[in-house]
C-alpha cells in the first residue's frame, strides 16, 4: 500500500509539471495533499506479520520462533514444534487469564479458547494486557484483537458467556468436546483447561465439566490482598478435585456472594498476577511438551518470597459423583499403569557391564589400599647435606621398661619443698 501511494504521488507531481493550464494546478494540489494525508495514515498503522507455515530453527531477525526453537537445539525439549498441535481453554480472561493467553500466544500454541462474560473497564488498567482504547469491549473480543496481532498463527476462539448459567455451561461443555482442530485426538477436544476465575462458583463449574469429561486442568488464583497466589494441577480420579476439599467458608454453608461489601473491592497487583500467570504457563508447557516436573500444587507468598508445595489425594467421600466415578476408573487402571511404568524404568536402566579397567592400554589396575603386613613403616632419617634433626624422630622413642622404679612419695615431697623455696626467694 505504501509503495503504491508513493507511486501515485510521483505521478501527480509529474502531471502537475506537464499541465499547460495554470487554473488546473489548484485542484491538482488539493488531490496531492489528500494523498499525502492517506500516506501518513498508512505509516501510522501497526505492522502485522504474515503467518508462518513451519517453525524454523534458523537464527535470523525475521524468524519469530528462533528463540523458542533454541529449546529444542539445547535439548530441553525434544520437539518444540509439537506445540502447534495443542489446544488450551482459558476460563476467565482477567488479570491472570489475559497474561497467560498472551504468553501462550507468543509461545506459538496451536489453538486458544477464551471464555469470559465481562467487559474491559478503566478499573482494569492496573493490570497487564488490556489498553484504555479497549474500554467497553468484551474481554474476549479485546483479547482476540490483541492476540491476533501478536501471532496470527494461533487459532483463536472467543466465547462471551457465563459458564455458571445453564446455557453457558452447556456451551462450555460442547466447545470442549469439539475436535475439529484435531479430529484424531482422544478424549475431549482440548489438551488442558486453565481456570483463571476469581470465585468458587465458577471454579466448581470448571470442576464439574472436567470431571465429566475426564479432562485434566490447572486451577489458579490470587488472594484478595494481592500478595499471594497459587496454581494447582487437577487430574480427575488421580488427584483431589475442587470439591474434594472445599474452602472453609463454603463448607460452612456461607454464600460467598454475601461476603462482598458495597464500595469495597479486592486489591490487585500486576506483579502478583504476572508471577501466577508465569507459573501457570510454565507448568502448562512442561505438561504439554514433556520436560521437567509439573507441580501438583505451588503457592506463592510475595511478602516472604515463599513457594510452598504439596500434593492432594482425592477424597473417597467426595460430594461430586463424577469425581467418584473417575476415582473408580483410576483404581482399576492403576495396576496396569504401574506395571507399564516399571517396565519403562527397567528398560531405561543401563545394562550390567564388565570391569571398566579389566584390560586397558594404560595398564591401570585396581589394588587393595590396605597396608600390607610386615611393611617397614619407619620414617627415613636421610636428610640433605648440611641439615640435622633438632628433635629425635618418632622411631627413636623408647618405651619405658616395665620394671622401671616407681617414683616414691618422699621424692615428690622434696620436689614440692624445692619449688616452694624457689617461689619464696
Amino acid at each position: 500500500m505504501e509503495v503504491e501511494i508513493k507511486q501515485l504521488l510521483a505521478d501527480l507531481q509529474s502531471l502537475d509539471q506537464s499541465l499547460p493550464d495554470p487554473s488546473l494546478h489548484a485542484s491538482l494540489h488539493k488531490i496531492q495533499s489528500r494523498v499525502e494525508h492517506l500516506a501518513n495514515l498508512v505509516k501510522a498503522e501497526p505492522v502485522r506479520r504474515s503467518k508462518v507455515q513451519d517453525m524454523s530453527t534458523e537464527v535470523v531477525d525475521s524468524n519469530p520462533y528462533s528463540r523458542l526453537m533454541a529449546l529444542q537445539r539445547m535439548g530441553i525439549v525434544e520437539n518444540y514444534e509439537r506445540i502447534r498441535d495443542f489446544s488450551i481453554a482459558i476460563v476467565g480472561v482477567g488479570g491472570v487469564g489475559s497474561v497467560a493467553a498472551e504468553m501462550l500466544t507468543r509461545c506459538g500454541i496451536g489453538r486458544l479458547l477464551l471464555y469470559d462474560y465481562d467487559k474491559v473497564e478503566l478499573a482494569n488498567m492496573n493490570r497487564l494486557f488490556f489498553r484504555p482504547d479497549q474500554v467497553g469491549m468484551t474481554k474476549t473480543d479485546a483479547a482476540v484483537e490483541t492476540l491476533s496481532d501478536i501471532n496470527p498463527d494461533v487459532v483463536l476462539e472467543s466465547y462471551t458467556l457465563n459458564i455458571t448459567t445453564v446455557e453457558g455451561f452447556e456451551t462450555f461443555m460442547s466447545s470442549l468436546k469439539n475436535k475439529s482442530f484435531r479430529p484424531s485426538k482422544q478424549g475431549s477436544g482440548v489438551d488442558l483447561v486453565l481456570s483463571c476465575v476469581d470465585n468458587y462458583e465458577a471454579r466448581m463449574a470448571v470442576n464439574q465439566a472436567c470431571n465429566e469429561l475426564s479432562q485434566t486442568w490447572l486451577e489458579s488464583g490470587v488472594s484478595e490482598d494481592a500478595v499471594s497466589g497459587h496454581i494447582q494441577l487437577l487430574i480427575p480420579g488421580e488427584t483431589a478435585c475442587f470439591a474434594c476439599a472445599p474452602p472453609l467458608v463454603v463448607a460452612s454453608g456461607v454464600d460467598e456472594r454475601t461476603l462482598k461489601r458495597e464500595g469495597v473491592c479486592a486489591a490487585s497487583l500486576p506483579t502478583t498476577m504476572g508471577v501466577i500467570a508465569g507459573l501457570l504457563v510454565q507448568n502448562t508447557l512442561k505438561f504439554l511438551l514433556g520436560f521437567g516436573q509439573v507441580s501438583p500444587y505451588l503457592g506463592y507468598n510475595s511478602l516472604k518470597d515463599f513457594f510452598p508445595t504439596m500434593q492432594m489425594k482425592p477424597n473417597p467421600q467426595c460430594s461430586n459423583v463424577a469425581c467418584l466415578t473417575r476415582q473408580e476408573e483410576y483404581a482399576l487402571a492403576k495396576p496396569e499403569r504401574d506395571a507399564a511404568a516399571k517396565a519403562k524404568l527397567e528398560a531405561e536402566l543401563p545394562t550390567e557391564e564388565g570391569p571398566l579397567h579389566d584390560d586397558n592400554e594404560w595398564n591401570i589396575s585396581v589394588v587393595d589400599d590396605s597396608e600390607p603386613e610386615g611393611l617397614d613403616t619407619r620414617s627415613s632419617d636421610a636428610l640433605p647435606e648440611g641439615l640435622t634433626h633438632e628433635l629425635p624422630t618418632a622411631d627413636a622413642f623408647q618405651k619405658l621398661p616395665t620394671d622401671a622404679p616407681v617414683t616414691d612419695n618422699d621424692d615428690l615431697e622434696d620436689l614440692r619443698k624445692q619449688l616452694e623455696a624457689i617461689n619464696s626467694a
